[in-house]
């Protein structure tokens, strides 16, 4: 296998690679100056299985271009082709909320499935989608993060109570609260707007006692984590620390959360970030061989997803 990295991703493409023991080598994505982009893949992919490494925080900019990579790689000879995307975009749009919106998840998924053989992603933002294989028509796994936030959580707050900010929160707080052993609560939500949220306010008596964790799936504007920063400021409780799976960090989100309150934020890796304290490669790396060894070797994975599907 050769993993190829879109820009920001080398760094974590080469920590998979070592742990898969295959090589890395960096796409060249080029821009001219009236924004089209030229990309060139490194040579000897004829015959080799690639998988191409990019995060999709900016979705639309990096769409177009992964899709000119991978239909490259196959008409230069590559066996496979596969995509990692750390975070996946564009799984919030579930359904048709208001008449006339697109549904974007099952069409960004579709898209991609015409253009990779497989996927692998980390905890995906899926509310009312049970499973990545509904709406991907290539086999598709997830990573679960869990594990490793629990392993921070005791190493770094082993007094913690964790605070799941609204409903979608749960799945996430639930699992890692018990693998910590650790208490949580997870408030409600009602938004008004982009970067208009209420929350609840925090009942939990525990809160007084151990250190708030605030944990979520994704920072994009942040103001969900501020509002529950300002709840639990305003009820005399300790400083929260955020641990954020995906840290977005839209416009100003950082620098609002640090100034609501924030005791320190902790993101994994998945979204390139100064605040990256928690590594995924080793299990990246393990979905990728879990891939390997059921179906890499039955022949194109997009025709054996097909198959599968048809029966």
């Amino acid at each position: 296998m050769i993993l190829i990295p879109f820009p920001e991703m080398a760094s974590l493409t080469d920590e998979i690679a070592e742990h898969l023991g295959v090589e890395s080598c960096p796409v060249d994505w080029h821009h001219f100056p009236d924004g089209e982009s030229l990309v060139t893949l490194p040579e000897g992919l004829s015959g080799a299985d690639v998988a191409f490494v990019a995060t999709l925080r900016d979705p639309d900019r990096l769409a177009l271009p992964l899709r000119f990579a991978a239909l490259t790689a196959r008409e230069l000879g590559a066996k496979r082709v596969g995509l990692v995307a750390p975070y996946l975009g564009y799984m919030r749009q579930d359904r048709r909320f208001l008449a006339g919106q697109t549904v974007s998840a099952p069409l960004f998924a579709g898209f991609l499935g015409e253009s990779f053989d497989w996927l692998v992603t980390v905890d995906p933002h899926l509310h009312r989608i049970a499973r990545l294989e509904d709406v991907f028509p290539v086999p598709a796994l997830r990573v679960a993060t869990a594990p490793l936030l629990a392993d921070w959580i005791r190493e770094n707050a082993p007094d913690a109570v964790l605070l799941g900010p609204d409903s979608e929160s749960q799945q996430w707080v639930g699992e890692v609260a018990q693998l910590a052993d650790r208490p949580y609560e997870v408030l409600t939500k009602r938004r008004t707007g982009d970067r208009t949220v209420e929350i609840s306010v925090p009942e939990s008596v525990a809160l007084l006692q151990g250190t708030p964790v605030i944990l979520d799936d994704i920072a994009s504007s942040g103001r969900t984590m501020v509002r529950a920063i300002e709840r639990l400021v305003a009820a005399g409780m300790r400083r929260p620390v955020c641990l954020i799976i995906h840290g977005i960090f839209a416009g100003s989100a950082f620098e609002d959360l640090s100034a609501a309150g924030a005791l320190r934020i902790v993101t994994t890796d998945t979204v390139p970030h100064p605040t990256n304290c928690i590594g995924t490669a080793g299990l990246i790396a393990r979905a990728i061989s879990e891939l390997d060894v059921t179906v890499m070797g039955t022949g194109s994975l997009q025709d054996a997803s097909r198959k599968e599907k048809s029966e």
